[in-house]
């Protein structure tokens, strides 16, 4: 979505002597100058945080100490906490094989119904009304699990999208056992909101849906003529890796090689060539991957084969720079 989709119009509110006010056309002025602030943090910052939410708690530790700081989102949203927070640790006894569970603290903007009522004042021959309104950051442990390849991914499908995309903001990580600690917090996770200095790099390795490549389709005569197989594509999703411009990829087939299929009757060893990259996106790129048999031509039959194999025992490996 872009940043503009929400802004429509900018207008801003005017006033002038022996106008009648309403509560409409002051809340104007606090909604046009919200909406110009987060216009401006999702334009030149990245959803992180930008100052203090330090974050404490030793091995053996019951709680989790988070100093005041200062986050954004990727809406923009200004995430302030004014005090000292102390966050119980997660009660659970770790994981069913008796090693430590995993949890991500995060914080996250306050919506609309976590707002708590600060100030009321009288109305002049109407109800009282609300006049302030607090904002309290929202913290959560994220319960954190390895996936086929050993990387910790939150449990939670909802959780894994607030943070990957940018809704929830990693602070640190926990590793709970018995109820406690069981080594210090890390803050190797946490993301800045200050743009970097340096290039971006990222890398990852994902499973994905493989799909035949093959040419172009040919027009011979009347008939359209299917295009011959060529290999292997697939889409990669790279949005773990927090890109805003299209990055340089380089990617990889990790598995094993050359893949033995059945061709009707026969097997056949199929062997692939280095993969490549193009349609690169900040959120991800497709992978072509050449393939051929020794002693006779890939057929349309013979590449569904490699790729049914392949669905199981190959993955891609990516990695990404971002000038």
């Amino acid at each position: 979505m872009s940043i503009f989709d929400e802004a429509r119009t900018v207008e801003r509110p005017r006033f002038f002597d022996g106008q009648e006010l309403f509560a409409a056309d002051l809340d104007g002025i606090a909604a046009f100058n919200q909406a110009m602030r987060w216009l401006h943090n999702r334009s030149l910052h990245q959803a992180g945080v930008g100052n203090g939410f330090a974050i404490s708690g030793k091995r053996g530790d019951r709680q989790v100490r988070v100093q005041p700081g200062y986050a954004l989102d990727s809406e923009g949203r200004e995430i302030v906490l004014l005090e000292t927070v102390v966050e119980p640790v997660p009660p659970v006894a770790g994981e069913p094989d008796g090693g430590p569970a995993f949890f991500d603290l995060v914080v996250s903007y306050p919506s609309d119904s976590d707002l708590e009522e600060a100030e009321t004042r009288a109305g002049v021959c109407l109800p009282r009304g609300v006049v302030r309104l607090r904002e309290r950051p929202v913290f959560c442990w994220v319960r954190l699990i390895r996936d086929v390849n050993g990387v910790l991914r939150p449990l939670d499908r909802k959780k894994a999208l607030e943070i990957q995309n940018g809704l929830a903001i990693v602070l640190g990580r926990a590793e709970v056992l018995q109820c406690r600690l069981n080594a210090d917090l890390s803050i190797a996770v946490r993301r800045t909101a200050r743009p970097p200095r340096q290039p971006r790099l990222a890398c990852g390795t994902e499973r994905v849906a493989w799909e035949q490549w093959t040419t172009a389709t040919e027009v011979v005569g009347a008939a359209a003529q299917a295009g011959s197989p060529l290999g292997l594509k697939a889409p990669v999703d790279t949005r773990s890796g927090g890109f805003r411009q299209a990055p340089r990829y380089a990617a990889r087939v990790e598995g094993p090689r050359p893949l033995l299929v059945s061709e009707f009757e026969d097997s056949r060893l199929v062997f692939d060539l280095p993969a490549y990259v193009e349609d690169s996106t900040p959120e991800g790129f497709t992978c072509y991957v050449p393939a051929f048999a020794l002693g006779v031509a890939i057929s349309d039959l013979l590449l569904a084969s490699v790729i049914e194999v392949a669905q199981k025992l190959w993955q891609i490996t990516w990695f990404g720079i971002e000038d």
